[in-house]
């Protein structure tokens, strides 16, 4: 029976090899790795080796890998009603708004649901526009924001530039302390130059011009980059003194990653609009939104507002969100993710960072974190790609599925972690710092 299951790996990887084209990726470069199932924190191919999955895949599987009453919510809305058009009303779609809108500030009561986080930005950039009549967007060149025409040049890592076809994009630097573009030796002074700067770019710009900032509140694939004391809070008001909408993206860090609900519940802000995806239902079903302030969404009430999507508040993506809302309160897992994070994963990063030269820096919080990786802790160089490529390799080998970016490792497994789990894997990272940076 075990070779049986084995082969069903080998199937796997020629189908995927044959079939397959991969999103980021040289295709003649295939990954082998096999996910067959999972559990919690956990996941195994056919053959039953098994990982710690310590990345959530793509930082979606908040609740963990089949959650029975999510899988249990999905099967019965299947069973009762599998698809609908969005114009139809739906009970479904009706409470996943309504739980959705819920965690949201005060005066938001609309939810436009989309088919992930992409759409998610790319709708909000539509509202805001045609909000306020204005054209451009604001975002910050550390930033992932998706794979659509107006999200990914509002993105400003390196995948905006082979994709630079949508119009009235500007970017700037946001807050990063460890390599701070503005020689700030402080939080507070990171905070105020950055905002400076923010401030200068807006009256470069004409801030008649310019419909929104876009951010994420806490930006994740970039780095995991917190927000230092008041930059949020900053940002609004220079929007409020220009009448310039703000977007907060909260596709990573919404949902509990933080150890909130949104992140930005730990901010002094408040949003214009937020969007979603990726936690709200752990990616079970593809699903996302964007939450809607009142007075943006009375721009619409008699004004048509033109965009939409077959499957916007699909049925079983919206049984999937009742249902991993729900469990999440009831089960207590956002306070949860915040407290392994203060008792178990900060601590034990600190503890990695004592004894291994090559970290730089940890930082995060709740199930958010990144190890940033150095070649000299003095320059502050990033360990270079060849190292990076050795490390992840040798988690994976030692049964641990990392993310890594760029000269990070971002620690960021499902809300539902354990400390048992956490203590397990802390190990494994330990041994390949000491090992697979220095090349040995």
């Amino acid at each position: 029976m075990s070779e049986n299951l084995e082969d069903l790996d080998d199937i796997a990887r020629r189908l995927d090899r044959e079939h397959v084209f991969h999103s980021w990726s040289a295709q003649a470069n295939p990954s082998g790795l096999v996910v067959a199932s999972g559990r919690g924190a956990r996941v195994w191919d056919h053959g039953g080796r098994e990982y710690l999955d310590f990345s959530s895949q793509l930082v979606n599987v908040n609740i963990g890998h089949q959650h029975p009453s999510v899988v249990a919510a999905i099967r019965e809305q299947a069973e009762l009603l599998t698809t609908i058009a969005p114009s139809t009303v739906n009970l479904a779609r009706g409470e996943a708004a309504k739980r959705i809108a819920s965690r949201a500030p005060a005066g938001f009561r609309k939810v436009f649901f989309t088919n992930g986080g992409a759409d998610a930005n790319e709708n909000a950039v539509r509202m805001a526009r045609l909000h306020t009549g204005r054209d451009k967007v604001l975002s910050t060149y550390r930033s992932y924001h998706g794979n659509t025409g107006a999200a990914i040049v509002a993105t400003g890592d390196w995948r905006r530039v082979p994709n630079e076809f949508a119009r009235g994009h500007v970017h700037f630097f946001g807050p990063y302390l460890y390599r701070s573009e503005f020689w700030a030796a402080t939080p507070e002074e990171e905070s105020e130059r950055a905002l400076r700067h923010l401030s200068r770019v807006i009256e470069s710009e004409g801030p008649a011009s310019i419909a929104a900032v876009l951010l994420e509140t806490i930006p994740g694939t970039a780095g995991i980059l917190v927000p230092p004391p008041g930059y949020l809070a900053g940002v609004r008001a220079l929007c409020d003194k220009h009448g310039i909408l703000l977007i907060l993206d909260e596709v990573m860090a919404g949902f509990g990653r933080t150890g909130r609900w949104f992140a930005f519940d730990g901010y002094d802000v408040r949003p214009d609009l937020i969007t979603f995806a990726k936690g709200v239902n752990s990616g079970y079903v593809p699903a996302g939104g964007v939450i809607i302030s009142d007075e943006i969404a009375a721009t619409f009430d008699e004004r048509v507002f033109p965009g939409g999507l077959t499957y916007s508040g699909h049925p079983l993506a919206m049984a999937s969100i009742v249902a991993t809302l729900d469990a999440m309160a009831a089960e207590g897992i956002v306070e949860h993710a915040r407290e392994i994070g203060a008792e178990s994963i900060g601590p034990a990063l600190e503890e990695l960072a004592e004894r291994h030269a090559v970290i730089g820096e940890v930082r995060g919080e709740g199930v958010f974190w990144a190890i940033e990786l150095v070649a000299d802790r003095k320059t502050r160089e990033p360990l270079p790609a060849p190292a990076m490529g050795r490390i992840k390799a040798a988690l994976v080998e030692r049964g641990l599925l990392p993310f890594i970016q760029d000269n990070r490792i971002h620690v960021v497994p499902p809300c539902v972690v354990t400390a048992e789990e956490v203590a397990d894997a802390m190990p494994i990272y330990d041994d390949v710092l000491a090992v697979a940076a220095s090349g040995d």
